[in-house]
């Protein structure tokens, strides 16, 4: 078996055709998929330990202890402290660098070549730092990258239905439900927040994303 037809079945771990596959010979149309940013693309998650640590000094939280989204869930940080290590996050000028999640640049230039653009959709309330983040990891990003922030992770839904996007690549499992609720197939890149049963496709990799895709 190919590794990227391995992949595709470990993102399905039930076996058979999952719902990304439909009508497409078992693959998703590079031209009907988009991303979610954070904790798919950006290693965001990472970076609010760099700020929380260099800024705040907090040394305690490791990655694997946030289990939640909603960090005053899971992590022992007061919330003004979580929320102002939010707030430099979404502003920029932090000392610490924000990071690709490993494998997403090369799969997003693959993506540009065969489709001329790529779309990421984001929750944050403007594009910010991101923008530059995405033209340090894909030199094209100006060209071949639109990226929407929404605001709200509602909002979502109807960004992609409107540039009829039929997959979405999300982190936050609550999205997904969303999404799925308005006829928008999620595909859920596994963190450790999101850690719940759900009837989802599932990928833990770019590697398994890019399986995913039908590029012929």
């Amino acid at each position: 078996m190919p590794p990227q037809d391995r992949e595709a079945q470990e993102a399905d771990p039930e076996g058979g055709l999952s719902p990304v596959a439909a009508g497409n010979g078992g693959r998703v149309d590079p031209k009907g998929i988009a991303f979610d940013v954070d904790g798919v693309i950006a290693d965001t998650m990472r970076l609010f330990l760099d700020i929380a640590r260099d800024e705040f000094d907090v040394t305690h939280i490791r990655y694997e202890d946030i289990t939640r989204y909603n960090l005053e869930e899971c992590i022992d940080l007061p919330a003004e402290v979580i929320d102002r290590v939010i707030v430099r996050l979404l502003e920029g000028g932090y000392r610490a660098a924000l990071n690709p999640i490993p494998g997403a640049p090369a799969v997003l230039e693959r993506l540009a070549r065969r489709c001329g653009t790529v779309l990421l959709v984001t929750a944050r309330p403007t594009v910010g730092p991101i923008a530059g983040f995405l033209r340090g990891i894909l030199p094209c990003a100006a060209e071949c990258a639109e990226i929407v922030a929404t605001g709200s992770y509602d909002a979502k839904a109807e960004v992609l239905l409107e540039r009829g996007v039929t997959h979405f690549v999300e982190d936050r499992l609550e999205t997904c439900f969303a999404l799925d609720a308005a006829g928008i197939a999620p595909i859920l890149f596994a963190q450790p927040w999101n850690r719940e049963p759900h009837p989802f496709v599932e990928v833990s990799s770019w590697g398994q994303i890019e399986g995913l895709i039908r590029w012929e």
